[in-house]
């Protein structure tokens, strides 16, 4: 095993596990390695995390038997994961490799809070559900609750009950990754109003600490007063308002209030004579400009906005039967996308309201495309004060929170911070308009010849689509030529990771 392509090993076999809820792997071992779970922390990006779980039991750096691997689920698919191989090169690192720059490698972070106030709430750290399948009834929020979620935006509740179809959810596939992104036609909770307050009621009750935003949808003025008033008597914390879901059966409700200022004013008003909680006002990305809408909700009463709900989307047309996905029948509609492959747009509308001088103040719950605790350390150092999150906890389960949790204190303890609210909005000085960008230097890629397989992808990328400054040698191994422009097309094309950045002058 060749430590140089360590980087990549660790991710190309943490992809390829299953996360198997039972874990056969940590099972079959008898040296007590929790293979499982190493994996599990790799995949969610928690690779100090990993590397502090490997420590505790080296024993696959002698292990000749491999019964994990003969374990490995993924070996009746397509052939088990290199776990052996994975753990003893995770071992084979030093705490100040590149691998594990983004956390430290001890367990021990006592002194790191992740507990943060939004809008007047205390929540015992900034991960939360966002309103969806994943928090729609009692049990299943008490799940996540025990797992460790701080709260949870529940799925938004109306005065009606919608009638659902079926099939009602759909995935974006490239290569062998099924998630890149989701889309889903459900539209909102589907108990009605009663079993609704019983489930709040309950949850209050059990876990007085976490803390319960009661998502609504009126379908004029007075239910969203109604509804504001029926939450705040159920023990909810925040009133969150649905003004964002893109693909309700009725016309008037969703989305087509976020688009709409004068409707998104007059029903956070409505709103406000219902409850003296804290409202956020959950914006919709089916816009040009989010930051009208926000405008609206704040000067209307709103104490904070969340953001950013699911993109309307067709996923795909199939091509024997013409008809896309989900496929109700012979049918499907305009859904809502989410996933991985939302995170820059969503970013990017989180940017712009943080950047507007009327939205500036507002806290902000962001949301989509969020997986692991790096995604979420992005979205609160854009300026949020907490990260909500459906897609992934849909595919992978509660159990992410660990990971999260985890990951998160690292950072922090890495950089020497010691509370999650220092990092909140630091990244905003560094995104600036176009015309700001140093123009006047240049960055041209560094090669590290020794890693280069002589495959020619970034001699191919660069010829056809960038500017014909790379030739192949004899060695098969790139030649840079004068025609660089410093673009690191060929960087971000290399699968050995035999390019890198160079210094800028």
């Amino acid at each position: 095993m060749d430590l140089k392509y360590t980087s990549l090993l660790l991710k190309e076999s943490s992809s390829a596990c299953l996360l198997c809820s039972g874990k056969p792997c940590s099972s079959a071992c008898e040296k007590g390695v929790d293979c499982g779970s190493i994996l599990y922390s790799l995949r969610f990006e928690n690779n100090s995390g990993a590397f502090a779980k490997a420590n505790s039991n080296t024993a696959c750096l002698t292990c000749t038997d491999v019964k994990c691997e003969k374990a490995c689920l993924k070996g009746k698919i397509t052939g088990s994961v290199k776990i052996n191989d994975t753990v003893s090169a995770l071992l084979q690192l030093s705490p100040d490799s590149t691998e594990l720059k983004d956390g430290v490698v001890e367990s021990s972070y006592k002194d790191i809070s992740l507990e943060t106030t939004f809008c007047g709430v205390k929540f015992e750290n900034p991960f939360l559900l966002s309103s969806s399948v994943v928090a729609s009834n009692y049990d299943m929020i008490a799940k996540s609750f025990d797992e460790g979620w701080a709260g949870v935006a529940f799925k938004t509740i109306g005065n009606f009950v919608p009638e659902e179809v079926s099939p009602r959810f759909a995935t974006l596939q490239k290569e062998s990754d099924g998630f890149v992104g989701f889309k889903n036609i459900e539209q909102i909770s589907d108990h009605t109003l009663e079993e609704n307050i019983d489930f709040i009621k309950r949850l209050k009750l059990n876990y007085p600490t976490k803390v319960i935003i009661a998502s609504i949808m009126g379908r004029d003025e007075q239910e969203w007063e109604m509804l504001a008033h029926l939450m705040q008597e159920a023990g909810a914390d925040i009133i969150e308002c649905n003004f964002s879901c893109p693909h309700m059966a009725a016309h008037g409700l969703g989305s087509d209030v976020g688009q709409n200022p004068d409707l998104v004013s007059s029903y956070t008003k409505a709103v406000r004579r219902g409850t003296d909680l804290p409202i956020l006002a959950k914006m919709t990305p089916n816009v040009g400009n989010m930051e009208i809408p926000a405008i609206a909700a704040m000067e209307s009463g709103a104490d904070g906005l969340a953001a950013i709900n699911t993109i309307k989307s067709v996923l795909n047309v199939d091509l024997d039967s013409f008809i896309s996905q989900p496929q109700v029948g012979s049918y499907t509609s305009v859904g809502g996308y989410s996933g991985k492959a939302v995170k820059p747009i969503a970013l990017r509308f989180i940017h712009d309201m943080k950047k507007c001088e009327k939205t500036t103040d507002a806290p902000i719950s962001g949301m989509g495309g969020i997986e692991s605790w790096r995604d979420a350390a992005e979205f609160i150092t854009l300026g949020c004060g907490t990260v909500q999150v459906t897609t992934s906890v849909m595919q992978y389960g509660y159990g992410i929170i660990h990971d999260m949790i985890d990951g998160m204190k690292r950072y922090l303890a890495k950089y020497n911070y010691t509370s999650i609210d220092q990092i909140v909005g630091k990244a905003l000085p560094t995104i600036v308009s176009t015309d700001s960008l140093d123009r006047k230097t240049k960055q041209f890629p560094k090669f590290i010849r020794e890693n280069c397989v002589g495959c020619g992808r970034c001699v191919t990328s660069c010829y056809d689509g960038g500017h014909q400054a790379l030739t192949q040698g004899e060695d098969l191994k790139p030649r840079l030529n004068k025609n660089c422009v410093g673009c690191q097309l060929c960087v971000l094309v290399c699968p050995a990771k035999a390019i890198v950045p160079g210094p800028r002058n």
